[in-house]
């Protein structure tokens, strides 16, 4: 089994996914809509459950075929969020904070890509 739980972006993509849950759990209009509540807390969880199961593969191959799919679910999360603040269920401030944390982690899935390809070529 590798250490895939020590990883920094494992880490971080847990703690956006923490995040997501309090919000969706806590905020009145995103209770109410149960459609988008799921699949932004779908959207959350899929990137920690991707970044963590790839790390556990055999191959950095596989690894890094995981990282491309906890990247798109990440840009899923980024798209939801902008409907949610479309839709006034969250202030513009709570956006920016969710915002910000969705692209720090999109920005080390793609070093964390980078990172893996390059060993996958320097073997």
């Amino acid at each position: 089994m590798a250490n895939y739980e020590k990883l920094n972006i494992r880490q971080k993509s847990v703690d956006l996914s923490v995040d997501v849950y309090k919000l969706t759990n806590s905020n009145t209009y995103l209770q109410k809509d149960f459609a988008l509540k799921d699949q932004i807390q779908r959207s959350s969880l899929s990137i920690a459950s991707n970044i963590a199961e790839g790390a556990d593969r055999w191959t950095q191959k596989e690894f890094n075929r995981f990282l491309y799919i906890a990247r798109g679910s990440c840009s899923e999360l980024k798209t939801q969020m902008i409907v949610v603040k479309r839709l006034w269920y969250i202030n513009e401030t709570d956006f920016a904070s969710f915002d910000q944390k969705i692209v720090d982690l999109h920005k080390m899935i793609n070093w964390m890509i980078q990172r893996v390809w390059k060993n996958i070529k320097d073997k």
